[in-house]
């Protein structure tokens, strides 16, 4: 099987250095020839003899200064011939990339905007591509699928390798076979918990349609390609923790990449990877609708020349990598969707869907707002729910925050719901957090069917035993859906504000992870559901003291989402729906 034509980056280096002392030697002969012919003229062409102006100062200048300096412009030009030779060889083997693709990414980017890649704009996309696949095989051969019902969600098909060389057997698998009536399958990517959260609120949704319903996480079809992808999420995992975890110049560099890199060629470069990964989606009919909740799956799905693809853009942030050309992009609120407008993606590939939410959450709307304002009023203790994300980042801010709350766990005013989720080093953060201020009585919830029991008995008006109660699990899955079943009966949710910025829970948004994630917290705001980012531990105490002291605030917030829920502000999934089954 071809590999990719771009060259490695050792490659490119050493045609660099090559081409650098050849072309910066060419130029010293060069200039060696020319002074000698200018001197053989010069003898007998009087004309060719300046004597004025900067002549005599030049002379002054030693000998051994000259000839350093004469080499340094030598090289300086030689590097310079070397890098553009170099520089025009990568963006040649980005044409070759693009050349074969389904979709023409360079023609729709010059319809929207009027403008082609430059040739720095083609090397850096070749070169990163090249980063991301190095020398991994192309291949456009279907990838046999098998799939089993979900252990957790009922009537959810769960999708896996059938076969092969890294294909781990999946007990209950049968093979890949949507039934006639058709199906919808909601693609995803496990990359933190926000991709897979969405996929599953998506799901709740189509399993209510009547049709089969598959949950396709491209990870979990182990091979080559899905290898390429654990990789890269490895990269932006690590960046998040280390930059959270250090802040000051290191978090504004990331937030700033996170932010403002979103551009033309970050979306180049995912497509180029999408036609990299084409086996990972080439063995479902491409008559089926998916709906994904990655970007990287709609562009995969339009890639591979699906009819019907719905891609659920993430944040309130306008990025034109979270776009997928030739799809249908349903965004959240509407500044994301006249931003899109502006970037150029065209009105028929664009819809104001609403939230991402789980159904569950969105039916019961209502009946959880009553309830927090009841105990609202009768000054219950506040119910604070505070997940972590999936890249486990935030702990120092997090484990402060829970150290500082410890006065109003003792006055019997907070109760703490911590979802540790599958991260041990956070169970370890916590619990180190809990000992701090002389906490040693909590609950533990470690299986999802004790999270169900947790919130019967919540719902029921039974307290929680203790004032503190930590959820901690060894699997994946409980560790995602915790924070949608415990959210219904906690009072605030307190989190960064990447998806849960959305969900119809009264909501303490604190620290973010990468820039992109501020705007999220704008719009829950204005949509009166929750706070404005509380980027320092006082902002997120005086938000909380709110809360705690007086009704008034949680009051507020959830008549404000009741508001919300009866315009289908949190209705987007059932929305991706309806645009997945429209004929």
């Amino acid at each position: 099987m071809p590999c990719t034509p771009v060259p490695s980056g050792s490659s490119s280096a050493l045609k660099l250095l090559v081409l650098s002392v050849v072309s910066s030697y060419a130029f010293g002969l060069a200039y060696e020839y020319a002074a000698a012919y200018y001197v053989e003229l010069s003898s007998t062409h009087a004309l060719l003899v300046w004597t004025k102006f900067p002549i005599p100062l030049l002379s002054l200048v030693p000998g051994v200064v000259w000839s350093v300096c004469r080499a340094v412009a030598f090289v300086a030009l030689g590097v310079y011939v070397a890098y553009t030779i170099v520089m025009g060889s990568i963006a040649a083997s980005y044409d070759r990339l693009m050349q074969a693709n389904h979709f023409d990414i360079d023609g729709y980017f010059e319809k929207a905007t009027g403008k082609r890649p430059s040739t720095q704009d083609k090397a850096k996309c070749a070169f990163l591509h090249r980063m991301n696949v190095g020398d991994a095989p192309i291949s456009a051969t279907p990838m046999a699928l098998a799939e089993t019902l979900s252990p957790f969600v009922q009537g959810l098909r769960v999708t896996s390798r059938k076969d092969g060389p890294a294909a781990t057997p999946t007990p209950g698998a049968t093979p890949f076979a949507p039934p006639a009536s058709g199906a919808i399958v909601v693609g995803t990517i496990r990359m933190g918990f926000g991709h897979h959260r969405i996929a599953y609120a998506a799901s709740s949704w189509a399993l209510g349609s009547g049709k089969a319903t598959y949950f396709h996480d491209l990870l979990n079809v182990e091979s080559k390609e899905a290898q390429l992808i654990k990789d890269m999420d490895k990269l932006y995992s690590a960046g998040s923790r280390i930059a959270t975890e250090m802040g000051g110049v290191v978090e504004r560099l990331w937030g700033n990449m996170s932010a403002k890199q979103g551009d033309e060629n970050s979306l180049r470069i995912f497509y180029a990877m999408a036609e990299q990964i084409k086996p990972l989606l080439l063995g479902v009919p491409k008559d089926t609708p998916i709906i994904a909740s990655h970007c990287l799956v709609g562009l995969l799905a339009v890639a591979c020349g699906f009819k019907r693809v719905i891609n659920l853009v993430i944040d309130n942030h306008a990025q034109y990598f979270i776009v997928v050309p030739g799809a249908i992009n349903l965004v959240q609120g509407p500044t994301n969707y006249h931003r899109l407008l502006r970037m150029g993606v065209p009105p028929s590939q664009l819809r104001l869907a609403g939230g991402w939410i789980p159904k569950d959450l969105v039916v019961n709307l209502e009946a959880d707002c009553h309830a927090r304002i009841a105990r609202a009023a009768a000054r219950k203790p506040v119910r604070l729910l505070i997940p972590v994300g999936g890249s486990g980042a935030q702990r120092t801010f997090v484990t402060k925050f829970v150290r500082a709350t410890g006065p109003l766990l003792k006055a019997g005013k907070l109760q703490l719901f911590l979802n540790a989720a599958d991260h041990a080093h956070m169970k370890a953060a916590f619990l180190g957090a809990l000992a701090a201020i002389g906490v040693d009585n909590y609950e533990t919830v470690d299986t999802i069917q004790k999270v169900y029991d947790f919130c019967d008995a919540r719902r029921a008006g039974k307290e929680p035993s203790s004032a503190v109660t930590l959820f901690a699990f060894p699997d994946y899955f409980p560790a995602v859906a915790t924070t949608d079943l415990v959210g219904r009966v906690a009072d605030v949710l307190c989190a960064k504000p990447s998806e849960l910025a959305f969900y119809p829970i009264p909501k303490l948004n604190i620290r973010r992870v990468g820039d992109h994630e501020a705007f999220s917290a704008v719009r829950s705001s204005e949509l009166g559901d929750g706070t404005l980012e509380a980027r320092e531990l006082e902002d997120a105490m005086a938000y909380l003291h709110l809360f705690v002291t007086a009704p008034d605030l949680l009051t507020q917030m959830n008549k404000s989402i009741m508001v919300n829920g009866k315009a289908g502000l949190y209705d987007g999934c059932k929305v991706a729906v309806e645009c997945a089954l429209e004929k």
